[in-house]
């Protein structure tokens, strides 16, 4: 992992941009920690650039360091200036046409939307962890929280460093997702749009019950994809808080 820039933001937040593999990312660090932050591995909406979606990820990475908890981002495979994922146009485009025709997408279309980006994503976000977990202002803990939620539930039922994950159901979900979901035993954090127009709620419910986790919450608000209300993040921060620090204590 090679650090490219550094920048204090103020003096909440150090944002450094580091690439590994190829691949960019940003860690975000408390300014003023005095021991090793755990840390949050934010996803982000398929087929987004991680520089369209900076000034998001940024607040909330701040928000993150208002309680001592590091971040990082990576650009997701096909995004930005990375090499498109072989396919991936062509089936976001039967997605989209079938949403716009008021169907429901064929599990085979979904299939090819979501299954090829989180075999590419999740062991990049695996290495990731790998170099982030050896550095000194990292601590041991790490959770996920947004994104893809198919890639959470990936990464949260293979990966025993991730401890905790707060997951937004805001994308369609392969039924072999549904399958993965059992084997998830950490808590986890489920927010869910009531109306949101590109999602299967239904589907989301039928997640949220699969997962194996003991401790697992839904969140449920009225309203479209981008009509999470400000208290819906507040929620979410004192989720893993609750498991990246206090359960320490």
């Amino acid at each position: 992992m090679h650090f490219t820039s550094e920048t204090r933001i103020d003096d909440i937040l150090v944002e450094r941009e580091f690439t590994f593999d190829g691949i960019s990312g940003v860690l975000w660090t408390p300014a003023s920690a005095s021991h090793p932050s755990p840390l949050i591995l934010m996803g982000q909406p398929g087929g987004f650039s991680m520089r369209r979606m900076l000034p998001r990820l940024r607040a909330r990475a701040r928000s993150s360091a208002e309680q001592g908890l590091a971040a990082v981002a990576i650009e997701q495979p096909g995004a930005g200036d990375r090499p498109p994922v072989p396919g991936a146009a062509q089936a976001r485009a039967d997605l989209r046409r079938a949403i716009e025709a008021g169907e429901q997408p064929a599990e085979e279309v979904i299939d090819r939307v979501i299954l090829p980006l989180v075999e590419r994503a999740v062991p990049e976000w695996q290495r990731a962890l790998d170099e982030l977990l050896t550095l000194p202002e990292i601590g041991d803990r790490a959770a996920f929280s947004g994104g893809v939620i198919s890639i959470g539930i990936r990464l949260a039922a293979i990966d025993p460093r991730i401890v905790a994950a707060g997951l937004f159901a805001g994308s369609y979900v392969p039924r072999t997702i549904l399958d993965e979901a059992r084997r998830v035993t950490i808590p986890v954090h489920v927010l869910l749009q009531w109306d949101d127009e590109g999602n299967d709620r239904q589907r989301a419910l039928e997640l949220f019950d699969a997962l194996g986790s003991t401790e697992k919450a839904l969140h449920a608000n009225m309203g479209g994809h981008t009509g999470v209300p400000p208290h819906a993040g507040e929620d979410a921060g004192r989720f893993f808080v609750r498991h990246l620090w206090d359960s320490r204590r």
